[in-house]
């Protein structure tokens, strides 16, 4: 198995067990109608699913390395800033 591979590998997990526990989080708010719980949803979207998503996008957009090394810093610091508000 190449690094590659194994990179490749490790990101579609955390993105599957991110977007599972997205989902339980989901439930949380559509259960309780808790906001707290639709922002920790966003939140570990944003965190954990998204930038597995942007890095095949940059091919289709025709992005540098460097902008979607942007995207994906964005996509986690807009989801860190969007679970530190679920916190309140």
């Amino acid at each position: 198995m190449t690094p590659e591979t194994l990179a490749v590998a490790a990101s579609a997990l955390t993105a599957v067990v991110g977007a599972f526990v997205a989902y339980q989080a989901y439930r949380g708010y559509r259960r309780n109608d808790s906001d707290t719980m639709r922002a920790l949803a966003a939140g570990v979207v944003l965190v954990a699913v998204v930038p597995f998503a942007v890095v095949p996008l940059d091919g289709v957009f025709g992005m540098t390395d460097a902008q979607s090394l942007v995207a994906v810093l964005l996509s986690h610091t807009l989801g860190l800033a969007v679970i530190y508000r679920s916190l309140d």
